[in-house]
């Protein structure tokens, strides 16, 4: 458990995954999992800034499209493992370990998200194809709402 100051500093994200390539089920069961395979500049920017304790939301993609539960930043940014680095040159992807926290009471699907005024502005909605992306605190406070989530 973080110390209460690194509770007050806890920063909240969202990341995505196909549930036929990785599901929460899966999460779940590892408990803690490397988030690998993330190839984008933006997200893999927002994979370093990443600090232990934040919290995410786990949200499958394409199937589903809906938060489906809460995941915990247990390790901070390290080289991806899953990256096929040339010999000689320093690898460019990065990977945090995430820690499964728990399931949404309630998911939350894509169109509940979409529907919400309050949330027009969140990545999911502006760039829906981004994998990691930040949430402010107002907004997951508000997805937390919707999906009975009290963690």
């Amino acid at each position: 458990m973080p110390a209460a100051s690194a509770l007050a500093e806890r920063r909240f994200w969202l990341v995505k995954s196909e549930p036929d390539a990785f599901s929460w089920q899966q999460q779940v069961a590892n408990g803690t999992e490397p988030w690998t395979g993330v190839r984008n500049a933006q997200a893999a920017s927002f994979l370093r800034a990443m600090r232990r304790g934040d919290r995410a939301f786990f949200y499958h993609s394409n199937v589903g499209k809906e938060i489906v539960g809460v995941v915990e930043v247990a390790r901070e940014a390290y080289p991806d493992p899953t990256e096929a680095v040339p010999e000689g040159r320093a690898p460019r992807w990065v990977c945090t370990d995430m820690r499964a926290v728990g399931p949404m009471p309630r998911p939350v699907p894509l169109s509940a998200i979409k529907a919400e005024p309050a949330l027009a502005e969140i990545g999911l909605i502006r760039q829906s194809r981004l994998s990691v992306m930040p949430i402010s605190p107002e907004h997951w406070a508000l997805l937390c709402r919707m999906g009975g989530w009290e963690g």
